[in-house]
């Protein structure tokens, strides 16, 4: 079947494989850790950049362990609507996937090393339970996934506690600005993968998960995310009123059309085709608000 892959575009295939829209949700917390940082030291880039790459790494081979058992598993085939489709449409053979994925995973625990060596080796255990949170994700006898437990874990796991890192990797500390910073991302994230179920709600059914959608139904599903949007906004201007932080960081309040428009499509339709561009806005709510915080919070400290 590999032989077919020069055919169908090449290099696309494998950029397809890592889902690269998910990838911002793996940028934006290191980004703003990083910012959050700032004001309480002078920021060391290489560090920046090597927890930038490792996170990343690591969101790419969860995407790719997540298509090698939903394939595994029946769940994906020439129709399944939002997949990276490598294996089902353009003939990647399984095995294939799952050694890029432990590929990448390998780069990134070089990179943790160099992490580890500049800051504390207690970061190894932190990097060791979020990759196997990333393996477990789909792999393994009981995937975190096909439970109702998707979205807490990948909001702690891919958004407040890569905030937290990058923000510890610069600083040396863990401070309550940092963690109080760090729940709107830790909700946006969240917010992702609950789109994604409420959109699979059918084929989640027959493949058999039991995820936080198909448990409390299509509308109270868009109405939680209704809510951790809501309460994605309110976190920030409720820190800015208390003082807490610059008011800069209500330049968020830009991003609000997206989770606006990701509402209204998921109420007006239900076909996954049709609330794809829903799914997609609520990602860019992740990436532009956490983007926005950051660069808010960056003015307010050159100010």
């Amino acid at each position: 079947m590999s032989h077919d892959l020069k055919a169908d575009s090449g290099w696309r295939i494998w950029w397809q494989l890592t889902r690269p829209h998910t990838l911002t949700a793996s940028f934006v917390p290191v980004f703003l850790g990083t910012m959050i940082a700032i004001s309480y030291t002078d920021i060391h880039w290489p560090l920046f950049f090597a927890m930038l790459f490792a996170s990343m790494l690591i969101q790419a081979a969860t995407n790719m362990f997540n298509e090698y058992y939903d394939f595994a598993r029946g769940l994906d085939n020439e129709k399944s609507v939002g997949i990276g489709g490598a294996i089902v449409r353009n003939g990647v053979q399984p095995k294939t996937v799952m050694q890029l994925a432990l590929l990448l995973y390998a780069i990134s625990i070089i990179l943790g090393i160099y992490i580890c060596i500049e800051t504390t080796w207690l970061l190894a255990i932190v990097g060791a339970v979020s990759m196997a949170i990333g393996y477990f994700y789909t792999g393994g006898p009981y995937p975190i996934a096909y439970t109702p437990f998707g979205e807490l874990f990948s909001g702690v796991f891919m958004g407040m506690l890569i905030v937290l890192i990058a923000f510890y990797i610069q600083t040396g500390e863990i401070t309550s600005i940092a963690v109080l910073l760090s729940i709107p991302s830790m909700l946006l994230v969240a917010a992702i993968m609950l789109s994604n179920n409420i959109r699979d709600l059918v084929e989640d059914k027959a493949g058999g998960r039991k995820t936080m959608a198909l448990l409390i139904g299509r509308k109270r599903a868009i109405n939680v995310l209704l809510g951790l949007f809501i309460a994605s906004y309110l976190w920030i201007l409720a820190l800015v009123v208390m003082g807490e932080i610059t008011p800069w960081a209500l330049l968020v309040i830009l991003s609000i059309k997206k989770p606006i428009h990701a509402i209204q499509t998921f109420k007006a339709h239900e076909d996954p085709l049709k609330v794809g561009p829903a799914m997609k806005d609520t990602a860019l709510t992740n990436t532009i608000f956490g983007f926005l915080l950051g660069i808010g919070l960056l003015i307010g400290y050159i100010l």
